[in-house]
C-alpha cells in the first residue's frame, strides 16, 4: 500500500536527514570533542554519572514515548554530550518530526556547538509550530545575538520575556533583553525597559547580579564574589560584564572581559559563546 505523505511532512524529512550533525570524536579517556575553537583548543564532554544510563534504559524500554527522547538528551547534555544529544534528539523526530519540544532542544544544542544555521533553522521551524514555548524564544534570540542581529533579538527575547515560566529565567529574559537593545542602538527603551522592573520579585542568580549593574545598583567591582567559581558563572559574568563596558563605548576593558570569559572554560555557557563573537568583530 502507498502511504501519502503531505509537502509538510516531507519537508520534515528532508530537514531531519539533513540536520544530522556529524559524530563526536572519542578522545583516549572516552570522552568526545564536542567543540573545536578557531583557534584548535577543542572541548571535551563529560563522563555519564549515571543519569544517561538510567535514561537509555527508560527509552530502550518504551521508545514509542516521545519524552523519553527529550530525558534522555538532556541527561546528555547535562555532561555535555550534545553532539550525542543532538543525536537522540533527531532519532525522536525521525518518529515524530513536528514536534516543537524536540526541535527546541535540538536547535539549543546546535547552538552550544557553535552550529548556529541549524540551531536557526530548528528554532524558527519550532515557533511556527508552537509559539509559546519560552524555550525556543530564549534560545533563538542567543543565537541572533550572537550573529550580530541584534533587532531580531530584540523581537526574539520580547516573545520570551512574556512567556518566563519563573522568576530565574524572567531575569534572563530581561537581561538579554536589555542589551539586546542596547546593541541595536534603542538605548532610551533598553532604560525604559529597565525602570518598570518587570523581572521582580528578584532572584539571585548571575542575570540578576547583571541586572543590578545595568540599574547602578553596583558598580563592576561588585561583580564577581568569592563563590563565583563555577567555569559557566565565571563566563557569564564575564560577558555581560564587557557588554556593560562595551554599551559605554570602552572597548578595551570590554575586551579584556570577553577574553576573560572565553579563558573561564565554561565553553558552553552562553556568555563564552557571545564573547567569541564578539571578540571576532573587534579585532
Amino acid at each position: 500500500m502507498m502511504i501519502r505523505l503531505t509537502n509538510l511532512a516531507l519537508l520534515a524529512l528532508m530537514t531531519t536527514a539533513c540536520s544530522r550533525t556529524p559524530p563526536p570524536t572519542r578522545s583516549s579517556a572516552g570522552q568526545t570533542v564536542q567543540y573545536r575553537s578557531p583557534a584548535g583548543v577543542e572541548y571535551r564532554s563529560q563522563p555519564d554519572t549515571g543519569a544517561i544510563a538510567r535514561a537509555q534504559r527508560a527509552l530502550a524500554a518504551d521508545p514509542a514515548t516521545i519524552e523519553n527522547f527529550v530525558e534522555l538528551g538532556i541527561a546528555q547534555s547535562g555532561a555535555r554530550q550534545f553532539r550525542e544529544a543532538i543525536a537522540t534528539f533527531t532519532r525522536g523526530l525521525e518518529r515524530a518530526p513536528d514536534n516543537p519540544v524536540l526541535l527546541r532542544w535540538r536547535g539549543h544544542r546546535y547552538l552550544s556547538v557553535r552550529e548556529f544555521d541549524r540551531a536557526v533553522a530548528d528554532l524558527t521551524r519550532g515557533s511556527r509550530i508552537d509559539s509559546t514555548i519560552y524555550g525556543i524564544w530564549y534560545h533563538l534570540g542567543v543565537v541572533r545575538y550572537a550573529e550580530g542581529d541584534f533587532t531580531g533579538a530584540v523581537d526574539a527575547f520580547g516573545n520570551a520575556q512574556r512567556r518566563a515560566p519563573d522568576p530565574a529565567e524572567l531575569a534572563g529574559a530581561t537581561d538579554w533583553l536589555w542589551m539586546s537593545l542596547a546593541r541595536a542602538g534603542r538605548q532610551a527603551d533598553a532604560q525604559a525597559m529597565l525602570a518598570r522592573r518587570i523581572d521582580s520579585p528578584a532572584v539571585t542568580n548571575a542575570y540578576a547580579r547583571r541586572l543590578r549593574l545595568y540599574r547602578g545598583e553596583i558598580g563592576p567591582d561588585a561583580m564577581f564574589t568569592p563563590a563565583d567559581t563555577a567555569d559557566v558563572q565565571i563566563a557569564t559574568l564575564s560577558y555581560g560584564l564587557g557588554n556593560w563596558y562595551l554599551v559605554k563605548g570602552d572597548t578595551a576593558s570590554a575586551r579584556k572581559w570577553f577574553g576573560h570569559a572565553v579563558q573561564s572554560g565554561g565553553w558552553p555557557g552562553f556568555g563564552f559563546i557571545v564573547s567569541e563573537s564578539e571578540l571576532r568583530r573587534l579585532r
